[in-house]
Formats: C-alpha cells, sequence, structure tokens
C-alpha cells in the first residue's frame, strides 16, 4: 500500500484478501489493530490460530467440529431418519433458530455452478448417499440457498436421491414476513404462488 509503512501495509493487504473486504474496509480494520492494545492484537491473532489448528470437519455430516462429530451429530436426541442437506457450515444457524428441526444435517461445501468449474465431485455427496444407503433414513430435506446454483444442486440431489425410495423434500421459498408485495422480484412470488397452502 502506498504511503504507509510496510507492516500496516502487509495487514491491509491481508485483510482485502477476506471476502467482502475492500480497500477502505480494509485500512479501517488495520488502522484499529494498531490502535488497539498488544494484547487484544495478540487474542485477535490466536484466536485466527486457534480456528485453524482446532477446528475439522465432522466426520459424518461435514459441520465444522473440534472432535470427531459436531454437537448435533454427537447428540443421541436428534432424528437420524430425517437429514437436512445445506450448502455450508452457516446455512446450520438459520435452521436451527426455528426450534423446530430435531434431525441431523450434512453439508455439501458448495453448490453445483459449471461456470465456476464446480459439478458433483467437488461436492461432498459420497457421504450422504452412504448415510442413506445405512437404511435407517426416511426423509432428506434439500436446503440448498435459493439461488440458480442452490436450484441446480436441489435437482440434482432429487434426482440421485428419489430413486432410492426416501422422501426428499425442499424447503419452501416465498415471500418474507414483514415485507410488502411490491418488492417482491417475479421469482420470489412465483415461489410463493407455487408454495401456498390452504388456510
Amino acid at each position: 500500500m502506498h504511503g504507509f509503512a510496510e507492516p500496516l501495509s502487509r495487514l491491509i493487504e491481508e485483510f482485502m484478501r477476506l471476502p467482502g473486504i475492500g480497500q477502505k474496509s480494509a485500512q479501517r480494520l488495520a488502522f484499529h489493530v494498531l490502535r488497539s492494545g498488544t494484547g487484544d492484537a495478540e487474542r485477535f491473532a490466536q484466536a485466527v490460530l486457534d480456528v485453524k489448528r482446532n477446528l475439522r470437519l465432522c466426520s459424518l455430516c461435514n459441520n465444522i467440529s473440534e472432535g470427531e462429530l459436531c454437537p448435533y451429530c454427537a447428540d443421541p436426541t436428534r432424528d437420524p431418519s430425517c437429514i437436512c442437506v445445506v450448502d455450508e457450515p452457516r446455512n446450520i444457524v438459520p435452521v436451527e433458530v426455528t426450534r423446530s428441526f430435531v434431525g441431523l444435517y450434512h453439508v455439501l461445501h458448495g453448490t453445483l455452478s459449471p461456470l465456476r468449474g464446480i459439478g458433483p465431485e467437488q461436492l461432498k455427496i459420497k457421504g450422504l448417499l452412504d448415510r442413506i444407503a445405512q437404511g435407517r433414513v426416511r426423509e432428506v430435506i434439500v436446503a440448498t440457498s435459493p439461488n440458480i446454483e442452490g436450484e441446480a444442486t436441489a435437482v440434482y440431489l432429487s434426482r440421485l436421491l428419489k430413486p432410492l425410495g426416501i422422501r426428499v423434500t425442499r424447503i419452501a421459498m416465498g415471500i418474507p414476513v414483514g415485507s410488502d408485495l411490491e418488492y417482491a422480484d417475479e421469482v420470489t412470488m412465483l415461489k410463493s404462488l407455487e408454495n401456498r397452502r390452504d388456510m
């Protein structure tokens, strides 16, 4: 970075490598670190190192975990007959906050995207098939993101899983509660109409 001391320039460049962080945000973060005490900087650095050293993928569902199994897979009260498939580990949180889903998860770590060179082989689908082959799964809920890649992934999974004799469902999509219809785009409105229910 032109005009900054070399260590500060390096820090700005590292922050700019983070998703969604441009040059101005990276500079603000770097100057915040510069103004912070040494203890704060050490705790921040240690937290980053701990994430890299101490976390791994759950051997069953591919969620982020400190141990062999994530907290959901290790919980004996959860229902192993229902699996909710999500794109990324962060997508588990919105399902969990509903406090209504008591099944298990399976994290794909991405969605199909031929333009970016991501096909079925790059996703963690094999583990899902292995879990289904054990015979305990009755339903797979496909909760991939409601975008083009997520929809393509949902269709692919449905075609792959339905012949296995299990129920395959897709989360409903539509108008968010509290919003105004005039702001709904045509795809959202279409999904809302398709997913309507009796009252």
